[in-house]
C-alpha cells in the first residue's frame, strides 16, 4: 500500500517554522515590525469567503498581520485597481492577495498585474510567472510550491525523475512544470488533447494531477511505485453524503503507488502554509533580510527555532 503523504502535518511544520521567523523578526526590529499580508474578496462566493477566512486566522496565528477587504460584487474595475494601489504602497503591508475568480466585469489579468511584484504573493503577476520561466528568484505559486516541497521532503533530490503533469493552468500545471524542471526532472506536461495519456502516465516516477475531474486517473495506469500528487479538489455526492475527491482515483492508486497526496488534507493545507512562507519572504525582500530559502528551509533548523521561541514566550 502507498505510504500517504500528510500535506496537513507539513504544513503544521511550514506553519512553525514561519512563526518563529516572525518572531526573530519581531526581537531584531521591534514588536511593530511583521510581515502584513492583505487580502481583497470581491463578491459574496461561499466558497471564496471560506478561504479568505482561513487564510486570515493562519496569518494571525502565524504572528503577522492581517488585513482584509471585502469588497461588493459590484465595484467597479478602476475602483478595485485604485485600492491595489493604495496597498502597493502602504509600508504595513508585504504581501497582497486577490481572491479569485472575480466578477466577469473585471479583467483579471489587469487585476493581477496591477500588484507590486515583490509584493505578488501568488505568484501571478507577469514579471514573477517571467523570472520562474527564465530560472530567475520570482515569487512562486502556493500550490505548486507546496507539492515541489513534498516531493523533495519525500525523494530528497528530483534529479533525472520522469515527471508528469496533468494539466496546464496558469495557476498551477505551467508553474509546476518550471518548478520540476528546476530541481532536473524530465517533464511531461499533458492536457486535455493529450494523446495516449495512459502511456505517459506509466512512464512517470512523479505524476502530478491538477484538472478539475473525479477520478480522472485510475490506479492501473500509474508506473509501479510512482509518487503522485493530487491537486484536484472535487465536491461530489455518496451515499447521499457531500464528500471532497482529488483527481485520482484514490482506493485503486493506493495499490499501485509507493506515496500519494489524500483529498483533503494533502495539498490544501501545503496552499495556505505557503502562502504564509511567501508573505514571509515578501517581508524579507523588502526590509533586506536574509530569506527564508538562504537561512535554509530545514525540519531541523524549523523545530530548533520553534523551541526558542516557545520558551521565549
Amino acid at each position: 500500500m502507498a505510504a500517504i503523504i500528510d500535506g496537513k502535518e507539513f504544513a503544521q511544520r511550514i506553519h512553525d517554522f514561519v512563526r518563529a521567523q516572525v518572531w526573530q523578526i519581531q526581537q531584531d526590529a521591534g514588536q511593530g515590525s511583521v510581515p502584513g499580508l492583505a487580502t481583497i474578496l470581491v463578491g459574496e462566493d461561499p466558497a471564496s469567503e471560506v478561504y479568505v477566512r482561513n487564510k486570515g486566522r493562519k496569518t494571525r496565528e502565524a504572528g503577522m498581520a492581517s488585513f482584509q477587504h471585502r469588497l461588493p460584487a459590484t465595484i467597479g474595475e478602476d475602483e478595485l485597481l485604485s485600492l491595489i494601489t493604495e496597498l502597493n504602497h502602504d509600508a504595513n503591508i508585504h504581501g497582497i492577495l486577490v481572491q479569485l475568480p472575480l466578477p466577469a466585469h473585471i479583467n483579471s489579468d489587469n487585476v493581477i498585474n496591477a500588484i507590486a511584484p515583490e509584493k505578488d504573493v501568488d505568484g501571478f503577476h507577469t514579471r514573477n510567472v517571467g523570472l520562474l520561466g527564465s530560472g530567475q528568484k520570482a515569487m512562486l505559486p502556493c500550490t505548486p510550491l507546496g507539492c515541489t516541497l513534498m516531493l523533495r521532503e519525500h525523494f530528497g533530490t528530483l534529479k533525472g525523475k520522469n515527471a508528469l503533469v496533468i494539466g496546464r493552468s496558469n495557476i498551477v500545471g505551467k508553474p509546476m512544470a518550471q518548478l520540476l524542471l528546476a530541481d532536473d526532472c524530465t517533464v511531461t506536461i499533458a492536457h486535455r488533447y493529450t494523446e495516449n495519456l495512459i502511456d505517459h502516465c506509466r512512464q512517470a516516477d512523479i505524476v502530478v494531477v491538477a484538472v478539475g475531474k473525479p477520478g480522472l486517473i485510475p490506479g492501473h495506469w500509474l508506473k509501479p511505485g510512482a509518487v503522485v500528487i493530487d491537486v484536484g479538489i472535487n465536491r461530489i455526492i455518496q451515499d447521499g453524503k457531500t464528500i471532497l475527491v482529488g483527481d485520482v482515483d484514490f482506493a485503486s492508486a493506493t495499490t499501485i503507488a509507493s506515496a500519494i497526496t489524500p483529498v483533503p488534507g494533502g495539498v490544501g493545507p501545503m496552499t495556505i502554509a505557503c502562502l504564509l512562507y511567501n508573505t514571509l519572504t515578501a517581508y524579507c525582500r523588502i526590509h533586506q533580510r536574509p530569506e527564508p530559502e538562504e537561512t535554509g528551509f530545514t525540519l531541523a533548523q524549523g523545530i530548533g527555532q520553534l523551541r526558542e521561541f516557545r520558551e521565549a514566550s
